[in-house]
């Protein structure tokens, strides 16, 4: 059975409207290429006490959000198939190697997936902050988002000061948590 004319008609111009839209999405030549650094989502202040949180940790154990009072932490929600999460990876391993002597604690909870997947990433990665594995969700739901990658900044008497969705930089993480470290 052969299309009508008015199907290849619909057709053809479907593909015509889907080029134009591709050439309009293409950078201009001579167009800079977007960094890491350009997407940078900023922190938002916030003033809320923290979840109760309890997890496994990818190198064993059970961990909570309680056994860290009185330390100031970053919480970071993140995938290995998440490309934004991948890209600020290095920003957390630098905030982390930078303020651990200050009391912050970088934690890096994995979203969904086996310890398995999550272990050969880190494995690759080079980071050296703890990860937490969170397989069934629970930590999006207590901090109220979906997004990912997610940050929370909490203070050392566990009241989260600030928070991220979407990935951000290094000089964002640094203005939001200097306020917060101790001396």
């Amino acid at each position: 059975m052969k299309p009508s004319p008015g199907a290849l008609a619909a057709a053809g111009l479907a593909l015509i409207g889907l080029a134009i839209a591709a050439w309009f999405a293409l950078p201009s030549p001579g167009a800079k290429a977007p960094t890491p650094a350009d997407d940078c989502a900023p922190a938002q202040a916030v003033e809320v006490e923290a979840p109760d949180l309890e997890l496994e940790a990818l190198a064993g154990g059970v961990v909570t959000l309680d056994g860290l009072l009185g330390r100031t932490v970053l919480l970071n929600a993140w995938a290995t198939w998440c490309p934004p999460c991948r890209d600020e990876l290095p920003a957390l391993e630098a905030v982390s190697r930078r303020h651990a002597e200050r009391g912050l604690a970088v934690i890096g909870v994995n979203i969904g997936e086996s310890p398995q997947i999550v272990q050969h990433f880190i494995d690759r990665s080079g980071v050296t902050f703890p990860i937490w594995l969170d397989p069934e969700e629970a930590s999006l739901r207590a901090f109220g988002t979906v997004s990912l990658p997610s940050s929370f900044l909490i203070d050392m008497q566990g009241v989260v000061r600030a928070r991220w969705f979407g990935a951000t930089c290094e000089r964002e993480l640094e203005a939001a948590i200097q306020p917060w470290l101790g001396s």
